[in-house]
């Protein structure tokens, strides 16, 4: 069983930062691209970010500039940090993993449960 679990989320004013964390737990033989989506009510799940083996990363237009992805693969972890956060930012975040279970098994993917973000003054 693999389980993914987000923490960081919260009420935070525009302008103000978050650090939302990811963590994967279970049997676990390789991970290979990570990443962040959200949804926002009413709306489509959308990719913020994304990093994979190597660091490459990707980002949403919206969030370039503001938003930065990384990972740390042997904790199996993965980070979004978010400055100058706005109102359209709110949104339920959801971590995603790419992972082989074991050696002869195919990769797929995992999500979290998602973390509440919301920006209000």
């Amino acid at each position: 069983q693999v389980q993914l679990v987000e923490s960081g989320g919260g009420l935070v004013q525009p302008g103000g930062s978050l650090l939302l964390s990811c963590t994967a737990s279970g049997s676990i033989f390789s991970v290979n691209g990570m990443g962040w989506y959200r949804q926002a009510p009413g709306k489509q799940r959308e990719v913020v970010a994304g990093i994979i083996s190597g660091g490459r990363t990707n980002y949403v237009d919206s969030v370039k500039g503001r938003f930065t992805i990384s990972s740390d693969n042997a904790k199996k972890e993965v980070y979004v940090q978010m400055n100058r956060l706005k109102p359209e930012d709110t949104a339920v975040y959801y971590c995603y993993m790419n992972i082989k279970r074991t050696y002869g098994s195919r990769w797929a993917n995992y999500w979290g449960q998602g973390t509440q973000v919301t920006v209000s003054s």
